[in-house]
This record gives structure tokens, sequence and C-alpha cells, in this order.
């Protein structure tokens, strides 16, 4: 094993999350949300809230490490990491900075955590709400691109254009999260099944995207609980080793999609090379994984992360991505098995990084019969990008 891999020598041990609703319901202000889903993952690991030492996250989340060290009664804070990138795209890569402040020794028990209260700061999905027209948006907006959808369709169009996919694809992606919703009482979209008919009658939000090919926009917070490998085997739940991760972009790609229109990769999640160093730190190919949890801040960037980590061919994506094969427990390739962003929560990725944890523990409301290796890929199209694999004691 390479020295300098994350590759079996920490562990995720604890997962908390709290009650999730529609954006701007929450009854409590986002960093009380935060607060709960850290103590909810302390107490699922055995874990005392004060030996917390480090803290990790993404998107510029609100809640800093001091204030929650404070509040959490910490006595020594070691490590603090905040992991550039739009929406979901640091997902996993604040799991990754936080593996690796454990592997390094700058802290022994870390979490990573995101919160959203959109009632007290106002809505993440909305179009910029800026007094002047910035530099990287001045090409879009003219144009009529405001909002995120409206950025990523065209790179999801060209690419389903360049390889024949059709629209059945990205449907039958948002039905299988719908579907995964309606045996988890977690998922906001618990009790609200999809058909195909009601998924093709919805409408258009920026074509190739109709309604339920779109996240939610959600409240609540949610947690994950990481500590040395040696550590974990001593602790209350059965450890989720981190096999590997990886963070990073194509050749030459702008940060914000509203540049990216010269971009030679432009039809892309950009996942390809990082999705190459996943695999060669966890010493696994694509067709070890289990099951798949794949970042849907819209289906069209679904299909691409699966085509960039190497499970199928774009060729390929009609035939695999048929709604059979990717329903928990028996499919060919079960898919964000607890309803992902679609149908469960859109708490930027991090539901999807606790489901694949789940999933290696059997814990899972659609769990999938015998997993070692748990695929939990963040937000694509936005880089730089970051994904995760998760394995089980066998797969070390």
């Amino acid at each position: 094993m390479n020295n300098r891999s994350l590759r079996g020598k920490v562990a995720a041990v604890g997962v908390g999350e709290t009650t999730y609703y529609r954006h701007g319901e929450s009854p409590d202000p986002e960093f009380v949300l935060c607060l709960k889903a850290i103590l909810a993952a302390c107490s699922d690991a055995g874990v005392d809230p004060r030996a917390i030492d480090g803290f990790a996250s993404f998107s510029d989340d609100r809640n800093d490490p001091m204030s929650l060290a404070t509040a959490l009664g910490i006595d020594e804070l070691k490590f603090s990491n905040m992991q550039w990138g739009g929406g979901g795209a640091g997902v996993a890569g604040a799991v990754a900075n936080a593996s690796a402040a454990i592997v390094g020794g700058l802290a022994d028990c870390v979490v990573v955590y995101r919160a959203l209260a959109q009632g007290q700061f106002g809505r993440f999905g909305q179009g910029p709400q800026v007094p002047g027209v910035p530099s990287e948006y001045a090409l879009a907006l003219s144009y009529g691109q405001m909002s995120p959808a409206q950025f990523f369709a065209p790179k999801a169009m060209r690419f389903m254009h360049e390889h024949g996919i059709g629209q059945e694809a990205l449907r039958a992606i948002s039905m299988a999260s719908y579907h995964h919703a309606q045996t988890n009482q977690r998922a906001v979209m618990y009790g609200r099944p999809l058909t195909e008919e009601k998924y093709d009658s919805s409408r258009w939000i920026a074509e190739p995207f109709h309604l339920y090919d779109c996240c939610q926009e959600n409240d609540g917070a949610a947690a994950i609980i990481l500590v040395s490998a040696d550590r974990a085997r001593h602790l209350k739940q059965k450890p989720a080793y981190i096999l590997g991760a990886a963070i990073g972009s194509s050749y030459r790609v702008p940060s914000s999609p509203a540049a990216e229109f010269s971009s030679k990769n432009y039809a892309s999640s950009h996942f390809g090379q990082a999705a190459k160093r996943l695999y060669e730190m966890a010493q696994l190919k694509p067709g070890d994984i289990d099951v798949v949890q794949c970042y849907e801040n819209f289906t069209g960037g679904v299909l691409m992360s699966l085509v960039e980590h190497g499970l199928f061919a774009p060729e390929e994506a009609m035939e695999v991505l048929q709604l059979e094969n990717l329903l928990a427990p028996g499919g060919k390739m079960p898919l964000n098995t607890s309803g992902g962003n679609l149908a469960e929560c859109y708490m930027h990725g991090l539901g999807l990084q606790i489901e694949a944890i789940r999933q290696l523990r059997g814990q899972s409301t659609n769990q999938v019969p015998d997993v070692n290796v748990s695929l939990a890929v963040g937000g694509p199209m936005s880089p730089p990008v970051s994904t995760a694999l998760y394995g089980s004691e066998e797969a070390l």
C-alpha cells in the first residue's frame, strides 16, 4: 500500500441528521440545526461531543468551527477546514480533508457537517441577486441563463446529443430516487411516488430537465464523525472505512458553469481524472462497487458522473439506465437508495455520503445484500468536484 494513501486508515463511525424540511420551513435556526446533527452523530458513534477536535465542511457553510466548538464545550480545537466549490461539489472533499487531517496527526476526531436554513438566510438555488453583473456571468445573464438549471442544462443536452441518449435515461434516474424515498420516512418525498406519466407531463425547467430531474431545496443538517481505523474498531458502530477519495477537475475548466462555454471538455461532469485517482487509491475497479450514491443536482449530472466513473460507456447508457437496474435490493446497479437529493433531502450531498455508510452497516431503508464497497459521488459539473469510496472490513 502507498504510505501516502488514505486507504483503510480512517473510518466513519457516526452519522447524524435532523428532520428534513422544505426550504424555509425549519422551526430552528441554522446553527441549532447544525448542533443537533453533530450531537446525533456523536450519539450514533458513542463518542462524547467534547472529544471532537476538528471540523470540516464545504460550500461556504456559515457555521464556523469556533462557534461550534464553544457550543459543544470542546476544550481544544486542533483542525478546521473548508473545501472550495459550489453546491455539493466539495462534499466528498470535506470527507477527504477530514481523513487527511486524522492520518497526518492534525486531529483525532473530526466531524464533517452541512446545515441549511433558507428561511433564515434566503434560497440557495435562486438566481444571483447582485446589483451588477460579475464578469463570469457577462455572457450568460444576457441570454437568460440565471439559475443553476439553466447553466447546467446545455452540458447535459450536448452529452446526450453526442451519444444518442434519450430522455428515458434521465427519467429512470429520477424514478429510482423517488421509488427509494417511499420506504424512507426521513425523505421529504416520502408518500409521494413518481410515475412515468407524472414525470413526462411535468413542466420543463430547462430542457432536458423536467421538474423531477431537479433536486429539492431543503432545510436541515447532517454530520459524519471520522476517527482513525484503529480507534473505530472499538466504537459502537460497524466502521465504514475510507478506501479512497479524490478532488479535482478536468483540464482548464473554470469553477463557474457560467464561464465554461469555451471549454473543450464542456459536455462533462469533470470527474474523469479524479475518478482515475479514486480507483488507484482504493485499489479497486468499477466492477467491485456494490451500490452507488451519486449526487443529483440534476439527473443529467448523474448520467455523466456514472460514465466518468467507468460504470458504463456512454453508448451503454440507454441499456443500463433502466429503472429495474437501479432499484434496491436486486438491481444490477442500485442507485441513490435513500431517495437522494431528488427525493430524500438536498443537504448538498451529505445525505448521500451517509447513505453510503448505512449500506455498509446494513442499516439502509433500501438495503442491498452483502455490501462491501459503496461509492459516494459528490456534486458534478462545478469543479473542483470530489468523490469517495467507502468499504467494509472485508474490503480492506
